[in-house]
């Protein structure tokens, strides 16, 4: 098979593998089916821009050696970087194919925009999120959800481990990848029928994907809609994003609101710079700040120290929490930051006005080492900016 990451070559089954995702992270219309979700060009939230020079910008390697910028953005496949300070773009770069008019995959940073319209519903009063999942889906009664709250699926401390037939199942279900002729496995199928091990529900952090999926029909239980209707209407339009966006559906037309929202950098950062507002613009309120100052402050951090990701996170801080759907270091200035694998990343510094979003296409779904790196320059990029004012 040739490797050229072209169009032509591009498919179902090699949409996720270097090098063809390179193309595909921002060309999922070609790959999988979607549901659009509108925004609002008219009334974009406008992003000045005030450029700044980071030719000092060096970032430590783990074994010796430093990354200037470009060494830095090349080593983690940065497709797109946006940074924001006091609501000005101060820095932005693409590469890769993608532009600022290009929706890139988010990966499981979908996870947090999920997340912030759970807050948004449960503002209006149309979301419990201390209910059991089966208010809402009652369909999984008789699986290993059972018991699990809304919340505990927000937190990833619902009481759900699946063997590796299972996750087959789940990403069979999920769409993503070819599966036999003439079958049409689906999430809705996948969650009524799943057999997965049941545990203690509210533990330790456990990162399970089928936990957003599973909220994200919930959420549509909950109101009549779609999920890219409610995003539409209720953030993204009101939010003042302005390019294509849309996120992938299964077989049978269920979201994949666990991975699957395409966005530009833009409309990223403009997210990062809504939730930076307590959820704010201007005088109109989008996401209840009630529902940020939990994200912030209420995630339980034992969970954390004795969940999944503790060691992984060691070298980054120990000082961590995770809360619906966002991850928070709590170390001075505090984090907050949504992430998805192959490289995608909003990060949100209230303390010093910081929004840093990034979209990547690296090689290997986790890359420790681009990890790494990425923090490290997100305090590299905050160190110049708190210095040039």
């Amino acid at each position: 098979m040739s490797t050229d990451p072209s169009p032509s070559n591009a498919d179902l089954s090699n949409w996720r593998t270097a090098p063809f995702s390179r193309w595909a992270f921002h060309n999922i219309r070609a790959i999988l089916p979607v549901a659009d979700i509108e925004s609002a060009p008219g009334s974009a939230w406008t992003l000045p821009s005030s450029l700044v020079s980071f030719d000092d910008f060096s970032v430590r390697l783990p074994k010796g050696g430093t990354l200037d910028l470009d060494g830095f953005l090349k080593a983690t496949a940065t497709d797109g970087l946006l940074i924001l300070q006091d609501g000005r773009i101060v820095f932005e770069m693409y590469d890769g194919g993608t532009d600022r008019d290009t929706p890139h995959i988010l990966m499981s940073a979908t996870k947090s925009i999920t997340g912030l319209m759970a807050g948004i519903l449960a503002g209006r009063g149309e979301l419990d999120v201390d209910a059991e999942v089966t208010r809402y889906v009652p369909e999984v009664a008789a699986t290993a959800y059972r018991g699990a709250t809304i919340r505990q699926l927000l937190d990833m401390r619902a009481g759900v481990v699946f063997d590796g037939a299972g996750l087959q199942a789940y990403a069979d279900a999920a769409g993503w990848e070819p599966v036999a002729p003439r079958t049409t496995p689906n999430l809705h199928d996948f969650f009524e029928t799943m057999r997965a091990q049941a545990i203690p529900h509210g533990g330790t952090f456990s990162y399970v994907s089928a936990n957003t999926d599973l909220l994200g029909w919930a959420i549509e239980r909950a109101t009549g809609r779609s999920f890219a209707s409610l995003v539409s209407t209720l953030l993204w339009k009101p939010m003042g994003a302005s390019g294509e966006a849309f996120i992938t559906l299964d077989r049978k037309g269920a979201p994949r609101c666990t991975g699957g929202f395409c966005a530009t950098l833009r409309d990223v950062a403009r997210l990062g710079q809504l939730v930076l507002s307590g959820g704010r613009r201007g005088s109109h309120t989008i996401i209840p700040e009630g529902w940020l100052d939990d994200i912030r402050h209420n995630g339980d951090a034992q969970a954390w120290r004795d969940g999944q990701w503790r060691d992984s996170f060691a070298a980054i801080s120990r000082n961590m929490h995770y809360r619906s759907g966002w991850y928070v270091i709590n170390d001075q200035p505090q984090l907050m930051f949504a992430m998805g694998i192959h490289g995608q990343n909003l990060f949100v510094d209230t303390s010093n006005d910081i929004v840093i979003a990034k979209v990547s296409s690296w090689a290997q779904p986790v890359d420790g080492q681009a990890i790494w790196l990425t923090h490290q320059a997100v305090a590299e990029f905050t160190r110049h900016l708190k210095e040039t004012g």
